[in-house]
């Protein structure tokens, strides 16, 4: 999506053949949740003092969100996708639950026992971060590497299951892109529990898109890249296709959904497409890219997820363009996130995901969606006016004016 200087807002294009429903993201700096409805209108929004940055409707109709990442972290803070809890509101924005954990980061399952998965980063130990390929060295790395963990909490938040990548992952094939910085390993921005209980992860840094079982910590199938020339099996591996890829989970029919960013494609140029993976035969069934193929690009977060109807629902994360098509690949609903808040990049409109809800959909049976609630919002979103948070925009620039002033201080005190 074009960057233009005073771009359109709100519901920008809708045309039969869209799965009808409500439509629910937040902003990745932002503090409030939002459910629209078909034609672009806010019907509902929860809100969280810590920020909203990922949001799931769980069955019982409550959201369970990761907030902003804390100022201190150990140093994760420094990582996007980094949180500082996981807690669950009702309908009314009331916490229900809540962990705290400062290793959580980017995403997080809740099972049908009440048990919760999610991704953790961990130093990796010096005896397997010296074998670790690619990357590069950057001054303000630390001086050692942050590795992706798994865990599995019961309600009470105590740890039942840890996985440690670093265990796990091969040194000659797990090999972090170039063009990306020796921090981390691998990255691993999406988390999906498929049926038999094992874990499809996706792995940015590394370009691959891996499932584990859950119970040996054995990475049992892979979709990743070529590192070894002329000693790479593709049938373990997969044919090195993804680039720097978000989202993958398991569709019913048993193939791989994955939003696939291209923000480091080898021959260029770099674009976002969505692809379909059948996991056994390791050949893609579907995909889209924009008839102009770099109109669709996101170098950062994104997702795609396939409804009942058969079409895809795709987050444009970078841009905050939401949109869906249907399986010839016409788009036939479009949406563009009013909000524009503060970050370390600048003003950004950024969505980490978004998620349709069927109109029959029982988690949502008894909410108030008349949006009489949200009525100056939408006007003012309907007049092209852009959405900030001005209430949280002073308290984020006084923390960035903070950080600005401690970095100078190292760099004074070094040089």
């Amino acid at each position: 999506m074009a960057w233009l200087t005073e771009r359109p807002i709100g519901l920008t294009y809708s045309a039969d053949g869209a799965y009808p429903g409500y439509t629910i993201f937040s902003s990745v700096t932002g503090h409030y949740a939002s459910m629209i409805d078909m034609q672009g209108k806010v019907v509902h929004q929860w809100h969280h003092k810590e920020g909203i940055q990922h949001l799931k409707l769980l069955d019982n109709g409550n959201l369970l969100i990761q907030t902003s990442p804390l100022e201190d972290a150990g140093g994760r803070e420094k990582s996007g996708g980094s949180a500082g809890a996981m807690i669950e509101l009702d309908a009314a924005s009331n916490t229900v639950w809540e962990h705290r954990d400062i290793s959580q980061h980017h995403d997080y399952v809740r099972l049908d026992n009440g048990n919760t998965v999610y991704l953790a980063w961990e130093a990796i130990p010096l005896e397997y971060s010296e074998k670790i390929q690619g990357g590069h060295h950057h001054e303000e790395d630390p001086e050692f590497m942050w590795g992706d963990v798994i865990r599995e909490i019961d309600v009470k938040g105590e740890l039942l299951k840890e996985w440690l990548s670093w265990e796990h992952l091969d040194f000659d094939e797990d090999v972090i892109c170039p063009l990306e910085s020796y921090k981390e390993w691998t990255h691993a921005n999406s988390l999906d529990v498929l049926s038999d209980g094992n874990w499809l992860v996706s792995f940015r840094l590394t370009s691959t898109v891996a499932i584990v079982d859950s119970q040996s910590g054995e990475i049992i199938w892979r979709w990743g890249p070529n590192q070894i020339p002329g000693d790479h099996d593709s049938e373990k591996w997969g044919s090195g296709e993804l680039s720097h890829q978000h989202n993958a989970q398991m569709l019913p029919n048993g193939n791989i959904l994955v939003f696939d960013n291209g923000c480091h494609r080898k021959r260029g140029p770099n674009f976002s497409r969505i692809v379909e993976i059948d996991k056994d035969t390791r050949q893609f069934v579907w995909s889209y890219m924009a008839p102009t193929v770099l109109a669709f690009y996101s170098f950062m977060i994104s997702g795609c997820e396939r409804l009942p109807n058969g079409n895809t629902l795709i987050t444009e994360g970078a841009t905050g363009r939401l949109f869906e098509v249907n399986k010839k690949r016409k788009v036939v609903w479009e949406y563009v996130s009013p909000w524009t808040l503060v970050s370390k990049f600048g003003p950004t409109p950024a969505v980490f995901r978004s998620y349709r809800i069927g109109l029959d959909d029982p988690r949502i049976q008894g909410m108030d969606l008349s949006g009489e609630n949200y009525t100056e919002l939408n006007r003012a979103i309907g007049k092209g006016e852009v959405q900030t948070e001005p209430e949280y925009a002073r308290i984020f620039e006084e923390k960035m004016k903070k950080q600005k002033e401690e970095k100078e201080k190292e760099l004074n005190a070094s040089s």
